[in-house]
């Protein structure tokens, strides 16, 4: 029971931390988030937050989840800490439009199999 107390705190740190990148580049386009450090490094902080909280997730959740593609959120959370000076924005920016939206959904649907 601990670990699913523990694991619904986590997904909530995950959808907060997913709502504070929306809010740092809504109304951005590429080139503004290319340019722009402070925003890269304020998403690729969130953007580990989320690859951390994923790492530490029971493996009964990631198994009840597996929809979620947890290993590659954990390893994506792995590059942006040991290899930040090898981070791609543009990637950054893909995965920022295209997958947490997606993301977003799929831990909201774990977060109702939470009751309390």
């Amino acid at each position: 029971m601990r670990a699913r107390i523990g694991d619904k705190i986590r997904l909530l740190h995950i959808i907060d931390a997913i709502n504070e990148i929306e809010m740092y580049v809504k109304n951005i386009d590429t080139e503004s988030f290319l340019n722009n450090s402070m925003m890269r490094f304020a998403c690729i902080k969130q953007l580990e937050i989320i690859g951390e909280a994923c790492n530490l997730i029971s493996k009964e959740t990631k198994a009840n989840y597996d929809i979620i593609n947890w290993p590659q959120i954990i390893g994506m959370r792995n590059v942006f800490v040991h290899e930040y000076f090898g981070i791609d924005s543009k990637l950054v920016w893909e995965i920022i439009q295209n997958d947490l939206p997606i993301l977003k959904d799929h831990i909201s649907t774990c977060l109702k199999g939470f009751n309390n």
